[in-house]
């Protein structure tokens, strides 16, 4: 390059970058087309006399999101900071605000947005502040949660998302799994769950969490799950589960007579939505994690660093 260009192009990259200038106000003073001052910015990068540096603490995090929604094939991982030595429901309220921001950020009016329930999705729904009205409706996309505290209740959940964005929510009143085959053939023929399975082929949007290992699974304490079943899923080799469905490493969803008691909306139905977004952290989880990504019942994925980087480990040594 001959020192005139060179000095051509730091001319024009410093009214840009230093001075703030648009490229047509660049393009007047010099006399130039706005498309060959594009250019001399394209070229000074090229050449190195222009060199952008992110200067920030969070680039590291930013670029292993990247990394991770790279490599599971996700539209967006949003990795959250939390201090190591932070409390359980500190580590949860950190994960819930940023799933709170993150569907802020995608929810259009007409959307339905499904929600599950669970520890993750409870705090998220006690702490959730107050977002822009949306027309919107909020459903619960699986029973409810037997013996749990009140405060974790699907409908609950359902009711604080709906005002914190002044939509509006339908409730349900069934059990995530019931008694027998022929209970959740009743129910789903039943006039009052009508409702809910009409808004469940609407949905465009889910909030879901990951249920860890069959024995840590909520579903086992909340007493849906007895022993007989917990080793009939183990010997299925199930690792996880999403909306009390169970499914194995490679994301295929076991097959047992619970499911046959299940009232939730099918795993395969998340895949059709517009955005379905997973919380959920824990070395513990990492499994259950992998599991629904690999399904492709995921695109978007909220978690913290240290679930972040052994996802990421999983993936490099297969």
């Amino acid at each position: 390059m001959k020192w005139q260009e060179e000095r051509q192009l730091v001319i024009v990259a410093k009214m840009y970058y230093e001075e703030a200038l648009t490229q047509n106000e660049i393009a007047k003073r010099l006399g130039l087309y706005r498309t060959t001052v594009t250019r001399m910015l394209q070229k000074a990068r090229e050449a190195g006399i222009v060199q952008i540096k992110i200067a920030s603490t969070q680039r590291l995090r930013v670029d292993l999101e990247a990394k991770l929604a790279r490599m599971f094939g996700i539209r967006e991982a949003v990795i959250v900071p939390v201090d190591r030595h932070a409390s359980r429901e500190e580590r949860l309220k950190a994960l819930g605000e940023s799933g709170a921001n993150l569907l802020d950020s995608l929810l259009v009016d007409g959307d339905v947005i499904g929600l599950a329930w669970g520890d993750t999705l409870g705090t998220m729904a006690e702490t959730i502040g107050s977002f822009r009205k949306r027309d919107t409706v909020f459903v619960p996309i699986v029973g409810g949660p037997g013996k749990m505290h009140v405060k974790h209740h699907i409908n609950t959940i359902v009711y604080n998302f709906a005002r914190a964005f002044k939509g509006k929510a339908q409730y349900i009143d069934a059990a995530a799994i019931v008694t027998s085959a022929d209970a959740q053939k009743d129910i789903r023929e039943s006039a009052y769950l009508q409702d809910v399975l009409k808004l469940w082929e609407e949905m465009t949007v889910a909030v879901i969490g990951i249920g860890a290992h069959v024995r840590s699974s909520n579903l086992v304490w909340s007493g849906f799950i007895g022993e007989a079943e917990q080793q009939l899923l183990a010997k299925k080799q199930a690792i996880g589960d999403i909306l009390s469905r169970f499914y194995t490493i490679d994301g295929k969803e076991v097959q047992t007579p619970i499911r046959e008691r299940t009232i939730a909306v099918e795993l395969d139905r998340l895949k059709e939505n517009r955005a379905t977004v997973a919380i959920a952290e824990s070395k513990e989880k990492v499994p259950s994690i992998i599991g629904g990504l690999q399904g492709g019942y995921i695109s978007h994925l909220i978690t913290d660093e240290e679930t972040a980087i052994e996802l990421i480990k999983w993936k490099e040594n297969q």
